[in-house]
């Protein structure tokens, strides 16, 4: 079973817009709501692939029963610590030149208390699990170190994978991980410095292996995604597809990395795999995932060249 535990999850609202024009009316053309979060996209990712997969997180009273109701309809099993208050809303606006500007709430203020809760559930939900990941912001109160408190509450035989950022990242790698995703930006960021071709940015994704990953996925949006454990590293380059819109293309990313990783694929084709799934999601409107048809076509079409 892949386990994923999402802290901070989202309600969000995509539109579309002819253009963003700031400091003036924007009429929406189309909007999407979806009941979200980055390891819900990879539980529901990991299911839309055949595979077992169960959430578990925050979840706030408000809105619950209608993320419980998403991840239903996705055969996604879950369980999840409560708390008062709703969902972070979060909106994604899309112009017609499929440019994405978002703007994220910070979500509602977690209790130590229910943070102790989830460490406690997130400890006895693994025993169970092959593979754990771990994405996304935190919601208000709850600091960084929090990240490694849940990891280090996962049996060491589990693979640990993990998307987030800055302080976050630091500490989840400093208690070991499987794999970590990082996008070119945030890559760049890590590093402290501007990576402009492949051996540029295997030689940074080595700094995460450095502090304690294994692997290293890094997206690399319509250019593709580079894969290393700091001595083998591959590169595979995306399809060419319409995009509408690249919300949720790196979670179904790893949510097929998470599935080539569980059935024992090598390395080449946990890539090749992710990236087509990828590619499959910036193909559909809001965070609608990826279809598996579309994502068996791409997989097809697209191949891995060792850097």
């Amino acid at each position: 079973m892949i386990l994923t535990i999402c802290p901070n999850p989202s309600i969000d609202l995509t539109v579309e817009v002819d253009s963003l024009n700031v400091g003036m009316l924007n009429r929406i053309r189309n909007k999407v709501e979806t009941y979200s979060g980055k390891a819900l996209n990879v539980a529901k990712g990991v299911a839309r692939l055949g595979l077992k997969s169960f959430a578990t997180g925050f979840m706030f009273d408000a809105h619950g029963k209608l993320f419980e109701q998403a991840l239903e309809k996705e055969n996604v099993g879950y369980k999840f610590i409560y708390n008062t208050g709703g969902a972070r809303l979060n909106y994604k606006v899309i112009d017609k030149r499929s440019m994405l500007t978002e703007i994220n709430d910070k979500g509602e203020t977690v209790q130590r208390e229910k943070q102790l809760e989830l460490i406690e559930l997130v400890k006895k939900l693994s025993e169970d699990c092959d593979i754990a990941v771990m994405s996304g912001s935190l919601p208000d109160g709850v600091d960084a170190s929090f990240y490694k408190e849940v990891l280090s509450a996962i049996p060491s035989r589990v693979k640990k994978i993990v998307d987030t950022e800055k302080d976050n990242m630091i500490e989840a790698l400093s208690c070991g991980i499987y794999m970590a995703k990082p996008n070119l930006r945030e890559l760049e960021s890590f590093v402290g410095e501007s990576l402009n071709s492949k051996q540029d940015m295997v030689k940074g994704a080595r700094k995460y292996i450095d502090r304690g990953a294994e692997t290293v996925l890094v997206s690399l949006g319509a250019d593709g995604a580079i894969f290393t454990n700091g001595s083998e590293s591959y590169y595979c380059k995306s399809a060419s597809v319409a995009v509408n819109s690249t919300v949720g293309a790196g979670d179904c990313m790893l949510a097929a990395a998470c599935v080539q990783l569980e059935e024992g694929r090598p390395m080449q084709e946990i890539l090749r795999s992710s990236v087509a799934a990828g590619t499959a999601a910036i193909t559909t409107s809001g965070t609608n995932l990826f279809y598996k048809d579309k994502y068996e076509e791409i997989y097809s079409k697209i191949f891995v060249e060792k850097i």
